[in-house]
């Protein structure tokens, strides 16, 4: 058992840094060092900064009472997906954990990535601001990098109207949108990109405003029936609520698997995902039907 306990803490680092290199999201991941583990199973305790406005100065009195409230919001975890494999005895455990760490760095990079990506952009198109996320239709046979070039500057001017930070401001887009801007090649569609922090292309694949997750024989993901895809998203970073917990691979040598000669690897991905009630503006975005 020695062994598979050693195996594991070898494992861990390897396989956060698989999902922080090919994970798009990862970028917008909270610091764990500002959040508590809930009372439950699946909670954590989030800060939240809350104070009053400015007040009149008076000569007499000097200063306005003001207040300064840090309070922890409890949110509970609402993705909570993993899988287990095997890998025969044959392999001894050095074999075994170049078995496991292909095998993981190869499942999340394939599996885990691509969803846990998904559920981001979905959660975050759900919980924008009112009227923030629309029917651009920037995919379809008549849209040009006008059409998209006017989208994106909207998004930019809602959020510039409502006192979004400039900084931090970051666009996933589909890359055929993105190819409809830049053949534009004007200073307005130039200036328009510059504007951002970051640009990241989004396979189709994984960019929807609404997902469904399977729990069939597949499992994976996939665009829900009521679903679009997405064009782009706007996000001000510090907007998203996201705090993923990786759980410690579980890992039990084959004197202990009661059911085959083989070792077993489970991998497990906590994580919440949401949006500050207090920064839905600084999210934006666009979907075709």
């Amino acid at each position: 058992m020695a062994n598979a306990i050693e195996l594991a803490k070898a494992m861990v680092p390897v396989l956060d840094q698989v999902y922080e290199e090919a994970s798009l999201t990862s970028i917008l991941d909270g610091s764990p060092e500002e959040v508590k583990a809930g009372a439950n199973a699946g909670e954590l305790y989030i800060p939240k900064l809350s104070m009053t406005g400015q007040k009149n100065y008076s000569r007499a009195n000097g200063y306005g009472s003001g207040d300064v409230t840090l309070e922890y919001q409890t949110v509970v975890a609402n993705y909570d997906r993993g899988s287990r494999f095997s890998v025969d005895v044959a392999d001894d455990i050095e074999t075994a954990g170049v078995a496991f760490g292909r095998l993981a760095g190869e499942y999340i990079r394939t599996k885990v990535v691509p969803e846990v990506d998904a559920f981001t952009f979905a959660t975050l198109a759900q919980n924008a601001g009112a009227g923030n996320v629309t029917n651009g239709n920037l995919q379809g046979a008549s849209a040009t990098g006008k059409t998209a070039l006017a989208a994106i500057r909207r998004a930019v001017a809602g959020m510039d109207d409502v006192g979004v930070p400039q900084e931090d401001r970051i666009l996933y887009i589909n890359p055929t949108v993105l190819g409809l801007i830049e053949d534009l090649d004007t200073t307005a569609s130039r200036a328009a990109l510059a504007s951002f922090a970051q640009i990241i292309k989004v396979p189709s694949g994984r960019f929807f405003d609404k997902v469904t997750l399977k729990d069939d024989a597949d499992g994976g993901f996939e665009k829900a029936t009521d679903g679009h895809a997405l064009d782009f998203l706007v996000v001000h970073r510090p907007a998203a609520l996201k705090y993923p917990k990786h759980v410690t691979p579980k890992i039990i040598p084959p004197e202990m698997n009661p059911n085959g000669d083989a070792w077993i690897f489970g991998y497990r991905h906590l994580e919440v995902v949401d949006v500050h009630e207090n920064k839905v503006d600084g999210i934006w975005g666009s979907y075709t039907e």
